[in-house]
């Protein structure tokens, strides 16, 4: 699965190897360097931004971690920071730098390129590409029309023992920091003792998930869309899994950004805000859409042609900034059993 991956990406990069606009920059290349801070992985983010290297001449210095161990460190250095660019995996963490009035405000030219939803209601951080949630289920042991319209339904003593979650993970987590958002905390609370209740089989992350359910080893799990899809691209139709999306309105499809920001202490702001230009361009949101197969959320960019259309889902409408406060899903689901 991942020489697929990998091979796709250099392909991508190579496709954009080609002269960005003098417009984007103002002085030499040589002269130019810019630092981020990236919660994403190097393997997911990584290739766009070695792309823009070559093609810029920008030499772009990352620092690679977790990202709320990269929003803690943030906040940490303040204005003393080193950062330009902030990259995270959600928004929560986008949100929490957001609060600490750490990001400078975003040109409307490139604020525009993202639907109002998935960008900062202040014009602070941007949505670079959007997962949603969803419910992987075995092939042959799940017809899709029985399942429940709602994933609040998954509490029904029916699915006991036949149900996979990652309770230690950060989407599960940024998916239960939305549903007390939007719920409230006790439906949260009550979602979440009946889900235990159901004496669910506990995996570390989402892959391996996605792959207990088409071993037959749980009927359903709780995961992110892209992760099938990646199974899918390396073994195939005969592979024993599929996505199912809960109805529009419901908190079981919810979207989530990975996107950026520019910190406002950076004396960079212009370097910084090409780059963001080029996340948001052509070859950047093909790369989100057809190699690790995220929903691109630059308009006009098309989505990969073997999930549904982003506008399909009728995903939550929710301010996705309000989910930095992930310490009280964290206590939340310490207090129910789930972590340790």
């Amino acid at each position: 699965m991942l020489e697929a991956l990998m091979k796709h990406i250099f392909q991508l990069i190579f496709i954009s190897l080609i002269p960005i606009s003098l417009a984007f920059v103002s002085c030499s290349n040589s002269e130019q360097s810019l630092t981020v801070y990236s919660g994403r992985s190097e393997n997911l983010i990584g290739p766009i931004l070695e792309s823009y290297e070559r093609a810029s001449g920008v030499s772009i210095n990352v620092k690679y971690g977790k990202t709320a161990e990269i929003a803690a460190l943030l906040l940490e250095e303040g204005d003393k920071t080193p950062a330009d660019i902030f990259i995270a995996q959600d928004a929560g963490a986008l949100g929490a730098i957001e609060s600490a009035d750490m990001f400078a405000t975003i040109p409307e030219n490139i604020l525009s390129l993202v639907a109002p939803e998935f960008r900062s209601k202040t014009g602070q951080w941007v949505g670079l590409s959007g997962r949603a949630r969803t419910i992987v289920y075995n092939l042959e042991t799940i017809d899709p029309d029985q399942l429940p319209a709602s994933i609040l339904d998954f509490t029904d003593p029916k699915w006991k023992g036949r149900i996979g979650w990652a309770p230690t993970n950060g989407s599960f987590q940024a998916f239960v920091t939305a549903m007390r958002i939007h719920h409230g905390e006790d439906i949260a609370k009550e979602w979440l003792l009946g889900i235990i209740a159901n004496d669910p089989k506990v995996y570390p992350k989402n892959t391996p998930i996605v792959a207990a359910a088409a071993a037959g080893e749980i009927d359903i799990g709780f995961v992110n869309h892209y992760y099938l899809h990646r199974f899918l691209a390396e073994q195939g139709v005969e592979f024993g899994a599929r996505n199912y999306y809960t109805t529009p309105n419901d908190i079981g499809t919810l979207i989530n950004v990975a996107g950026a920001g520019v910190i406002d202490s950076s004396k960079k702001q212009e370097q910084s805000h090409a780059l963001l230009w080029y996340l948001l361009g052509d070859v950047s949101q093909r790369y989100f859409s057809e190699s690790t197969y995220e929903y691109p959320l630059a308009s006009g960019a098309s989505s990969y042609s073997g999930i549904p259309e982003l506008s399909s889902l009728g995903a939550v409408n929710m301010d996705l900034s309000q989910m930095e406060d992930v310490a009280r899903t964290l206590n939340l689901l310490r207090e129910v059993g789930a972590l340790d």
